[in-house]
């Protein structure tokens, strides 16, 4: 066998059953082989190599695997390093596979050459050239399984064309499948869950922070029961949204710069801090200098690096989230003080009539992007999978959306990357075939990946895009208004007719801009079967509120 077969062979051992990739020269035989076995493995051809590693992230997060990326060398591999950095610091496993130039001209500067190890060593959980055809068994194997094993990352396998070409007198023996997955195991350390008992028992003034380490973990319903058993208020980080339903009555919604108003004022307020599968990250906790010295944190994670990262850690338990839930579930049934809960529900309901005025307005012309979510919640299956990419409209859609089902949200949290929503729903589809998938992107990050249109086309993927329109790059725009005297440089985008762009890719399209059609078109584009485009012309003067201006305290939310 050649490489490139023993590769494709290896693959379809370790049960991947798709791939998103784009062909080129350094590739070739592996497509010649994936030829071959094209009933095994289904490649999906995407139009760009940033819209296959975004696509199999989005199939990452719905089935909870790797997703699988191939590219050919030189501006193939260069251009996954977005999609690499975006899957490393939303902890999404991906193997991407890159070619590269026969050994011999390694460092040659040949036609098409990069050192992509070097480059994405940042960025990546782990790499590794591969120059000869006998590593390919094993390191492909390896960088499955630590592309899920701890912290779940991105792998990156470079291999050379020699290594796909050159063949294998003696043939690869498959050891027995239940071999191969190592998983590290997860010891309890009794002593500081006993000290964590001891600490929330104590606790006045307590409150959970949960964030997308759970989902990881798939811990949602041991969650659940925690924060049950304690009935602790619960705030989420954006990537934590969808852990526990949005009419739990725990669950006060998302903390930080656009997140829920009694979050931000009361953890302040707070005596203790138990964080669940999150980093801390700037935008969640804002100013940490602001958090009170006497406020105790406890912190939940799988990841050592994450420990007094930001914040000073008073106990913490690392390992599985769900084994450490499962033990503080036996030992903890408690119920906080009355006024400390009573805090939360009288903000939030001080937050919710704002929202009512200010977004829900019945006799107002104009289209607001909370309205949008708003009807999508009426219209939407149960089961239904949200897909957004980065700006207003992520925060809106992350804000009102009713999630009622597990695993439901992806979007890109930490890298923020404008282009990710539309390839990471196809990969969410292919993934996840009887769950509507809902795209929610705005006009400037639509057009970064606008030619995966064709994807959608080849492949009749069934999503249902919705284009939040307001004719600026909506977010740099509201900073602009808020913080630099409205001089709005170079926010104003100039769009394409994109209902007849849709149209050429075969995709059935709509443009909304009369408030009264707005709930039949959403009602009619969520009952079809094909993929639909709506284009929805919002309000400019929209910002997302409430907001934390950057680096100052929780504290300092404003309406």
């Amino acid at each position: 066998m050649t490489g490139a077969e023993i590769l494709v062979q290896t693959l379809i051992y370790n049960k991947v059953k798709f791939i998103f990739g784009y062909p080129g020269g350094a590739v070739m035989p592996i497509y010649d082989s994936l030829f071959t076995y094209k009933k095994q493995i289904k490649h999906i051809l995407t139009r760009h190599e940033q819209g296959a590693i975004h696509a199999a992230q989005g199939y990452a997060r719905v089935i909870g695997k790797p997703g699988i990326c191939l590219a050919t060398s030189g501006p193939g591999s260069s251009n996954l390093i977005t999609g690499l950095a975006d899957a490393l610091i939303d902890s999404t496993p991906l193997l991407c596979l890159t070619g590269q130039v026969a050994s011999k001209l390694l460092g040659t500067d040949a036609f098409q050459e990069i050192d992509i190890i070097d480059i994405s060593i940042p960025v990546t959980k782990w790499n590794f050239q591969i120059t000869k055809p006998d590593q390919i068994f094993e390191v492909i194997s390896k960088g499955l399984n630590l592309a899920t094993n701890g912290r779940p990352g991105p792998i990156l396998i470079d291999i050379t064309k020699n290594a796909q070409l050159q063949q294998l007198n003696k043939g690869i023996i498959f050891p027995p499948k239940n071999n191969q997955q190592i998983k590290t195991k997860n010891k309890l350390n009794k002593k500081d869950l006993q000290k964590v008992i001891k600490t929330i028992k104590t606790a006045r003034k307590p409150i959970i922070i949960i964030g997308q380490g759970v989902k990881l973990a798939n811990a949602e319903n041991q969650l659940k029961q925690f924060a049950e058993n304690t009935n602790l208020p619960v705030a989420s980080t954006l990537l934590g949204m969808g852990i526990l339903k949005t009419n739990h009555n725990l669950n006060y919604g998302m903390l930080g710069m656009h997140g829920n108003y009694q979050n931000n004022i009361l953890i302040l307020k707070s005596d203790l801090i138990i964080a669940i599968g999150l980093r801390f990250d700037d935008r969640v906790i804002g100013n940490i200098n602001k958090i009170s010295p006497k406020t105790l944190i406890i912190h939940i994670d799988i990841d050592n690096y994450e420990i007094n990262k930001r914040l000073k850690t008073h106990l913490y338990l690392l390992g599985n989230l769900k084994h450490n839930l499962k033990f503080l579930i036996k030992q903890l049934k408690i119920k906080p003080t009355a006024p400390w809960v009573k805090n939360f529900k009288l903000l939030k309901k001080v937050e919710n009539k704002y929202i009512k005025e200010k977004y829900i307005r019945k006799n107002k012309i104009g289209i607001t992007m909370p309205e949008v979510i708003n009807y999508i919640n009426l219209y939407k299956q149960k089961n239904c999978i949200l897909v957004t990419d980065v700006g207003q409209h992520q925060m809106a859609a992350s804000r009102y959306f009713n999630f009622t089902t597990l695993k439901s949200q992806i979007t890109s949290g930490g890298l923020g990357t404008m282009g990710f929503a539309l390839p990471a729903a196809i990969g969410a589809k292919i993934g996840a075939k009887r769950r509507q998938v809902i795209c929610i992107v705005g006009d400037g990050g639509f057009q970064m990946t606008i030619q995966e249109l064709g994807t959608i086309m080849q492949y009749e993927i069934p999503i249902k895009i919705i284009i939040l329109n307001n004719n600026f790059l909506g977010m740099v725009k509201q900073w602009q208004d808020l913080f630099f005297n409205r001089r709005f440089s170079n926010t104003k985008i100039y769009n394409p007719n994109f209902t007849n762009i849709s149209k050429a890719y075969n995709i059935k399209s709509k443009k909304v801009f009369i408030k009264d059609n707005l709930k039949k078109d959403i009602k009619k584009m969520l009952n079809s079967k094909e993929a639909v485009l709506l284009e929805i012309l919002v309000e400019k003067e929209y910002n997302t509120l409430p907001m934390i201006p950057t680096d100052k305290s929780v504290s300092k939310i404003c309406f």
